[in-house]
């Protein structure tokens, strides 16, 4: 079991956009991640088994070597910071936009504001470096009720097509950072593992690019 490689995926859309590039290397679980209430999954290489985390959580069980290799946001790695793996590639894929955004309409007042989102670390960075004093609220969900309801100023939120911004009377601001997934690997493991991980590395890099 030591010698598994393990690797550590995201629920949601992100799962649905990685099953298919791992399957194209050869990874392909044994079962329905969907549906089934497991959370650790043999898969048809032997030698690899899948875990599905909260998002948040993988680059967590990578740092730690609890996982070997994970396929994480990077919008999930720049709030964690980065710690304790590689990001040798990015699988292009879940593309969005971590942005500003408030009330369409209503300029941004001057002074001190308050910015509500669940990326704290990534926010206070940004408006450090605008040179804006900010109180960060954390906030697990429905960023758009904040501006609405008077707790925040402006939200630090992921955008896809900005269609639940307009309904609700918000407009997008200022681009924060392009959002990708990427294929994230235990600094650790790069060494212990080596030939292993740099395999799956180079097989998925292959797809991304279309080689294969």
């Amino acid at each position: 079991m030591a010698d598994k490689i393990t690797i550590a995926l995201t629920k949601g859309r992100l799962l649905q956009e990685t099953l298919p590039l791992l399957a194209q290397v050869g990874i392909v679980p044994v079962e329905d991640l969907q549906t089934s209430r497991k959370l650790i999954f043999a898969t048809s290489n032997p030698d690899v088994q899948l875990v599905v985390l909260r998002g948040s959580d993988v680059p967590t069980y990578v740092q730690f070597g609890i996982a070997d290799l994970g396929v994480s946001g990077k919008d999930v790695i720049l709030e964690h910071g980065g710690e304790g793996f590689y990001e040798p590639l990015d699988l292009q894929i879940a593309r969005c936009r971590l942005m500003t955004a408030g009330v369409a309409g209503v300029p941004l007042k001057e002074g001190r504001i308050r910015v509500a989102t669940k990326f704290v670390k990534i926010a206070r960075r940004y408006y450090a470096e605008q040179g804006r004093q900010v109180d960060v609220v954390k906030l697990y969900g429905a960023m758009e009720l904040a501006p609405l309801m008077g707790l925040a100023d402006e939200i630090v939120d992921i955008v896809d097509t900005g269609n639940t911004l307009r309904a609700n009377g918000l407009e997008a601001r200022e681009t924060i950072a392009h959002i990708t997934s990427r294929l994230i690997v235990n600094k650790a493991t790069m060494k212990t593992k080596h030939a292993a991980v740099q395999a799956i590395i180079d097989a998925m890099a292959a797809v991304v690019k279309g080689v294969v």
